[in-house]
């Protein structure tokens, strides 16, 4: 199955191949259209699971030994890779652990609210949108990697990367256990609740230079970036 979207008045649409939508119970995956460089500080934030140094700007995850790069984008510091920390169910794309390495792995909702290390956490609904305020927007241009996308159909999807977020397209996990869209499309989850089953989000696609915003049933599994508390 392979999502695409349309833009129509300032939000997009995913609609599924074939008459087929990603629907989660009665929920559709919907989405709608919407400062940088690394840390300077030369301190260090330290906790039990990890610390940020300023001068190298990567975080290191005590809990597992993963590295991540850091910037600070606006008022907010993010991890400039999508999160790998292995908790619950949570999934590595195809079920193949070097798409981990490459995208970073797949949680649904509650495993992504607890996924972050201690000085971390699921960035919310406002947090997302302080980052689209702050890019403007064509950010999904500015936050995409400058090579990775666009793997099965375009050469024109790359982005400029110009805030250093390096955004990569990890796709998703519907919940028939199979895996979409890998090399076309991302989706974070955010902390924000829409109803007891359905959380918001944000996206990129191939063929778009906005940031989305959608929301969906928790049980699906898309990628998480963390941002500093």
């Amino acid at each position: 199955m392979r999502l695409r979207s349309w833009l129509a008045h300032g939000r997009a649409v995913l609609l599924a191949s074939a008459a087929v939508v990603a629907v989660v119970g009665t929920g559709w995956l919907m989405a709608c259209g919407g400062g940088g460089g690394g840390k300077e500080s030369s301190s260090e934030k330290k906790s039990e699971q990890g610390s940020v140094s300023g001068k190298s700007g990567k975080f290191t995850d005590t809990r597992d030994g993963q590295k991540y790069r850091i910037v600070k984008i606006g008022n907010h510091v993010w991890m400039a890779e999508n999160l790998r920390y292995k908790i619950g169910d949570s999934w590595c794309y195809g079920n193949d652990d070097s798409k981990c390495s490459q995208y970073g792995r797949l949680y649904d909702w509650n495993m992504a609210k607890r996924a972050c290390p201690s000085g971390w956490h699921l960035p919310s609904k406002d947090e997302w949108e302080d980052l689209v305020v702050e890019v403007g927007s064509t950010g999904g241009k500015k936050l995409k990697a400058s090579s990775g996308w666009n793997e099965r159909w375009n050469e024109n999807g790359n982005g400029t990367d110009e805030y250093g977020f390096s955004a990569l397209p990890g796709g998703h996990r519907y919940t028939d256990g199979g895996f979409y869209n890998a090399g076309t499309y991302s989706y974070w989850w955010s902390a924000t609740e829409l109803a007891a089953s359905y959380a918001y989000g944000r996206n990129m696609y191939y063929d778009y230079d906005n940031v989305g915003e959608f929301y969906n049933g928790k049980e699906y599994g898309f990628s998480v970036r963390c941002v500093g508390d």
